[in-house]
């Protein structure tokens, strides 16, 4: 099964695709949107609306899975963050696939064992379990690879 990680931003948003085969995640593809700052906020919704419909479309995922809002210390940030998770839910509605979500903990919890982990583990064990060379960059690409592993360890082909 194909899965698709998004960490949600509306300056970078970062996603992750990984293919679940006998309980065992596969790297895929991974990459980061990036929105200018200098536009609109409807218009970097639009546009990261318009690059995960292109994602979907090509990679074919079954299941979208993506980094709940669980803290936010500035306002602006968490309404900025719930409305780039608005856009990735309807991407992935719009196309048919289920939508997963899944909070920090329980994200740092299903990648190191710790659902108190710091984000440098998590990011190492991202590396380990998809046996690559180096930590994925940038760090929201990372962080959507652990929430497509988290994803992939919740449910069973």
């Amino acid at each position: 099964m194909i899965i698709l990680g998004v960490d949600p931003g509306t300056a970078s948003l970062g996603w992750g695709i990984i293919k679940m085969q006998n309980n065992e995640p596969k790297l895929i593809a991974y990459g980061c949107f990036k929105t200018p700052k200098n536009i609109d906020a409807s218009w970097r919704l639009k546009s990261l609306f318009r690059e995960l419909t292109k994602l979907i479309k090509k990679y074919k995922p079954k299941c979208l899975a993506m980094e709940t809002l669980f803290f936010a210390k500035n306002i602006k940030t968490a309404v900025r963050v719930s409305q780039s998770q608005g856009v990735i839910m309807l991407a992935g509605a719009n196309l048919g696939i289920l939508v997963q979500e899944f909070t920090p903990l329980q994200v740092k919890q299903a990648v190191t064992g710790y659902g108190l982990a710091q984000k440098q583990q998590v990011q190492k064990m991202v590396k380990n379990i998809l046996r690559l060379e180096k930590i994925p960059q940038p760090d929201d690409a990372a962080d959507a690879l652990a929430v497509a592993i988290c994803a992939g360890h919740s449910r069973r082909e």
